[in-house]
């Protein structure tokens, strides 16, 4: 049983799986993973989580993301019920689409990341007659699969704007000019030869990928969660709390664009530093749509769920402005401040 139980806190990073029921496939076509990642990318925003690669195989997807609000269980919840309903009225069926919920993983440690990462951006090279094919044909198969957020770390095309690469491309120990490159060949140079004791550690792990301090410390926290699920829980015990303020916020998006931070909150038409505004309420403020309506004066929820679509399509277009939105999350990091006693929660997956 403790292997089915996963542990939240604040700052996690985590290695998720979702699987079709009865490893029946969940995407038929092209249409569907466009719609998957559509999804994937506006629960992102919704949820304040750090999503730093993805990738979508017939029957399976894999995600690593960092939580830090703690809120794993909602965002999936979000993600797989939005998915399952497209897809059933779309396909014309009904009943379970997933497996269970999902699989989750406890990741930390450069090492073990970086391998993580090569490891499921080369999954579409390890699967199927794929595996048989000579070593030129799955290179050049990997560089065109665009269902995964390789082709953006490789620098082999426009990375997605809902993806947090920094982090992971930080740990090649090389010039900012140059870690797409030797990202590339760090992957691609495990297409010849399987990191077999990596793939035991994902099998065989119970508490997480990680060294053995990092399994013990995942382990106690789950031995104290059980503890206090037999005690009456406190009202409280799952509230998050913000880690950066509204006024942080908007003074922060104020000065990169110009202007007051006032100004953000007075009705425009058409503005993006509102826009850029609101998709950081909810992602380190941790504020939802309706409370960041009413701080920007966008009138509804559904207000400021349209702007931040406008905001993902122009950032995909302009990559000034996805770069000045990824500086400002960059500052409100900085600002940030982690509680020490983050509080913890139970996954049943």
């Amino acid at each position: 049983m403790a292997r089915k139980l996963r542990v939240q806190f604040e700052g996690a990073i985590y290695h998720v799986t979702i699987r079709g029921v009865g490893r029946r496939r969940i995407f038929d076509d092209n249409a569907d993973r466009a719609r998957f990642v559509k999804r994937l990318g506006e629960a992102v925003e919704e949820y304040g989580v750090r999503l730093y690669l993805f990738g979508l195989m017939g029957n399976h997807v894999h995600i690593l993301c960092e939580t830090p609000r703690a809120n794993l269980s909602a965002f999936m919840h979000k993600l797989q019920t939005a998915y399952t309903v497209y897809y059933n009225l779309r396909h014309r069926r009904a009943g379970h689409l997933m497996q269970g919920r999902f699989g989750s993983e406890p990741v930390t440690g450069d090492e073990y990341l970086l391998k993580l990462s090569r490891y499921i951006h080369l999954n579409p090279v390890f699967v199927g007659s794929m595996k048989q094919e000579a070593l030129g044909v799955r290179r050049d198969s990997l560089r065109r699969y665009v269902w995964s957020s390789y082709r953006g770390y490789a620098g082999l095309a426009r990375p997605f704007v809902f993806v947090e690469e920094a982090p992971i491309l930080a740990m090649l120990e090389t010039s900012l000019k140059r870690q797409r490159q030797a990202y590339r060949r760090f992957v691609e140079a495990g297409i010849a030869e399987t990191d077999q004791e990596f793939l035991d550690l994902l099998k065989e792990a119970p508490w997480g990928i990680g060294d053995a301090e990092f399994q013990g410390r995942i382990r106690d926290l789950h031995t104290d969660r059980i503890r206090q699920m037999k005690r009456k829980e406190d009202i409280s015990f799952r509230r998050v709390t913000a880690t950066v303020t509204a006024t942080a916020v908007l003074d922060a998006v104020a000065r990169e664009f110009g202007g007051e931070s006032a100004a953000l909150q007075i009705r425009q038409y058409d503005c993006v530093s509102r826009a850029v505004a609101a998709l950081l309420l909810g992602r380190y403020a941790g504020m939802n749509q309706r409370d960041t309506a009413i701080i920007l004066g966008m009138g509804t929820g559904s207000a400021v769920c349209r702007q931040l679509q406008r905001l993902r399509t122009r950032q995909a277009e302009d990559s000034d402005l996805a770069e000045r939105v990824a500086r400002l999350g960059q500052v409100m990091q900085d600002v940030s401040s982690v509680p020490c006693n983050a509080k913890i929660s139970i996954i049943k997956g």
